[in-house]
């Protein structure tokens, strides 16, 4: 394989503009990841989603709210949607301490359409940072008590319940991760948390041209600390023209 293919292949579908596998009316890119999973790993991820399992229910369920209300429907409608499509009746939620009036007016959806719900907060269990060894430097307001989030303990208030399908409301990047790696219930994203960009973390990769130019300028900006870069500790550069 040429370099020039190795790092196609290495990037995957990123800059591919084919998109044969969508409609099957085009050729494969060389370095198409659905020429090198042809065989055995589809057999047996078709085996999955033809069975009669909960992942084939999952996969089900999705298609057909997408096939049916695509473009027409709000993603918290399309959330009760695929709750309806599933029998789940008991809806637990995994919210931000940040965004509970936002949760609160979701409860009322919920209700509205017939389901239960059961809602815990993402400080439960109000464990001080520095219980698990962070120092207090790091808290968001150091000298002062701050609870930890504790998605391990959401996910296991809501196990216990136990919910049928979980929505999670703003959980921080990481803690979101733990809480779908502990929940058993299948869990689905209503809000994915940005506190700088009004919870739409895709306006900056819109304005990556310009107002967020730093994303493709690794060395400068908020991210320099992660590589070393101390000559800018506050992360502040003019990028107005």
């Amino acid at each position: 394989m040429t370099e020039d293919k190795k790092t196609a292949a290495d990037r995957g579908c990123a800059h591919c503009k084919v998109y044969n596998c969508e409609y099957l009316n085009a050729d494969f890119p060389p370095a198409c990841p659905t020429r090198e999973v042809q065989g055995e790993h589809l057999g047996r991820t078709l085996d999955i989603y033809q069975g009669p399992g909960l992942d084939a229910r999952l996969a089900r369920a999705a298609a057909e709210v997408e096939g049916r209300y695509y473009g027409r429907l709000t993603r918290v409608e399309e959330t009760i949607a695929f709750a309806r499509r599933l029998g789940a009746e008991r809806i637990g939620i995994a919210s931000c301490v940040g965004l509970m009036e936002e949760s609160r007016l979701f409860t009322k959806a919920l209700k509205a359409h017939g389901l239960k719900f059961r809602v815990v907060c993402c400080k439960v269990g109000a464990v001080d940072k520095l219980d698990i060894g962070l120092p207090d430097e790091i808290k968001v307001y150091p000298g002062q008590r701050e609870s930890i989030c504790n998605p391990i303990l959401q996910a296991r208030y809501l196990n216990q319940w136990p919910s049928e399908l979980n929505v999670v409301i703003g959980l921080c990047v990481g803690h979101d991760s733990l809480f779908i790696r502990h929940a058993e219930a299948p869990s689905t994203i209503l809000v994915a948390k940005d506190r700088v960009l009004g919870h739409n973390p895709l306006a900056c990769l819109y304005t990556s041209n310009f107002y967020y130019r730093r994303l493709l300028q690794p060395a400068v900006g908020p991210l320099s600390d992660l590589l070393g870069d101390q000559s800018n500790p506050e992360g502040v550069k003019n990028e107005s023209s």
